[in-house]
């Protein structure tokens, strides 16, 4: 039997317990669109940076507020979108994908895998654009980050949380610099992002398979935009690595991001700017160009101890023309970085690899982020390298030189021919400070210049073999002793009785 009392009451139950729920989506109308750029009528509360979605599921981000529309750069291709189509609000500013679960992956400037690995298990976003710490979170730069570059880490050292920009022509080694970085980051708990801005494509394949192949690409992300894609893209892709390098420095990890290049990023920044109409100033840039990098740059930093002391360190690229590094993003970044290691084709095409300008390189943090060792060896190094500079200008005029000269000469050329490095082969620290003792000691003169890379490998593996002790306590206290160094003298001398 049916109860009419029954269902009265549920009727009533159910009526006073409903809620209407009203959801309001504001949405514009597109008025102009091309050149990966729309102009939208009728998003009056959007907000800067903010995502909207165009019909077809492209997303595009909010950069221009004026009176009566709103500047959208499209995430995409921008042919589906026509004049009249509808844009929606999505309330949510620019983000992407942060945490440990993006290692070992390449991803777009969206944080989307591109790797054919499937698809990621992140949980946790994070928004692009982010405040840098401010002075009271932040601690001196004093722990070294090692690149297993003989010339950088004794003469250019880098510290955690520090800029160092790495300036030079194309095909002079740049890049080449900033891998050796992140393969010699294997066992030493240091995460690394790589953003290739505008690379070929089949050059972001090529460096993928070079870190997989020497186990690097386990503690690594690789944000990649090719250069067919659109310019919104190669401006965000960089925000985005260091959103995801943020997330685990405030988790109290070391981080090192490359940045690859900067003068791309620089390039399409103005391209949008100027199809916003925005005012173009010095070489047609934009005059918040500045601001751009400077807000990005700062976010590297090494955080106070009581934020976790995590550290994010940045080596931003730029490629210069015929060595002008006056011209207007060079300077800029220049002033912006604590630092720079300058690369010359002179030297490139001499042989002289890394090409390291050490006359024009500098690190503005120095010998605080060097381990006292290594500071030891790395003084008289210096001081022999700018001797040398001084006199093989001079030595190209005189015929005849006195003695001293001549030895001058021929100390700066082994020194010089024993910072040269292949690619792919970072040493450690204590095999540095073994190799440049022995060299800044004397050991290296009596071998002929063409023999003392072979010299150099057979001293270290004969270090490693009889007097292993010596680089052991090298490795284990930082430091250089008494003891140390009368084991390095007595191994050099007889090693070099058999060579």
């Amino acid at each position: 039997m049916i109860n009419a009392d029954e269902i009265a009451g549920i009727l009533k139950q159910q009526i006073a317990s409903f809620t209407s729920e009203v959801q309001e989506d504001q949405v514009g109308t597109v008025i102009e669109v091309g050149a990966n750029l729309a102009r939208v009528y009728g998003l009056n509360a959007a907000r800067a940076s903010e995502l909207v979605e165009f019909p077809n599921g492209l997303q595009g981000v909010v950069l221009n507020l004026e009176e009566d529309n709103v500047g959208v750069v499209i995430m995409g291709p921008d042919a589906d979108i026509k004049e009249g189509d509808k844009v929606r609000r999505t309330g949510r500013i620019a983000s992407v994908p942060v945490g440990e679960a993006m290692l070992g992956r390449v991803v777009n400037a969206l944080g989307q895998p591109i790797d054919d690995k499937g698809p990621i298990a992140a949980t946790k976003f994070r928004t692009v654009e982010n405040v840098a710490p401010t002075v009271v979170q932040r601690q001196p730069v004093k722990q070294p980050l090692q690149t297993g570059i003989r010339v950088i880490d004794a003469l250019i050292p880098i510290g955690k949380g520090q800029r160092e920009l790495i300036i030079g022509d194309r095909s002079t080694g740049k890049s080449a610099i900033a891998l050796d970085a992140i393969i010699n980051q294997k066992g030493k708990n240091v995460f690394c992002i790589y953003v290739a801005i505008g690379q070929k494509n089949s050059t972001v394949a090529a460096i993928a398979q070079t870190l997989e192949q020497r186990g690097a690409m386990q503690y690594t992300t690789i944000v990649a935009v090719g250069p067919s894609e659109a310019a919104a893209l190669k401006w965000i892709a960089p925000f985005a690595g260091c959103a995801m390098g943020e997330e685990l420095m405030y988790a109290g990890k070391d981080v090192l991001i490359i940045y690859d290049d900067l003068t791309k990023h620089a390039q399409s920044y103005r391209e949008m700017s100027l199809l916003l109409r925005r005012p173009p100033g010095r070489e047609a840039y934009p005059g918040d160009v500045f601001f751009l990098h400077s807000r990005l740059l700062e976010r590297a930093a090494k955080l106070s101890d009581e934020m976790g002391g995590g550290s994010l360190t940045a080596l931003p690229i730029i490629e210069t023309q015929a060595g002008d590094f006056s011209a207007y993003i060079p300077t800029n970044v220049i002033s912006i970085t604590d630092g720079q290691i300058y690369l010359t084709p002179e030297l490139f095409f001499q042989g002289i690899r890394p090409a390291v300008d050490i006359g024009l390189s500098v690190s503005r943090v120095g010998g605080s982020a060097q381990t006292k060792a290594m500071k030891s060896v790395a003084g008289q190094l210096k001081l022999e390298l700018a001797q040398y500079r001084d006199l093989a200008a001079f030595a190209k005029l005189a015929s005849d030189l006195d003695k001293a000269t001549q030895n001058q000469l021929l100390r700066g050329e082994k020194l010089t021919e024993l910072l040269k490095q292949g690619q792919y082969q970072p040493q450690l620290n204590e095999d540095q400070v073994t190799l440049l003792y022995a060299a800044t000691k004397g050991y290296a003169l009596a071998i002929s210049t063409d023999r003392l890379q072979e010299w150099a490998k057979a001293f270290l593996a004969f270090v490693h073999r009889k007097y292993p002790q010596a680089t052991e306590s090298i490795a284990q206290s930082g430091q250089l002793s008494d003891e140390t160094k009368n084991l390095l003298d007595q191994a050099a001398q007889e090693f070099n009785k058999s060579f």
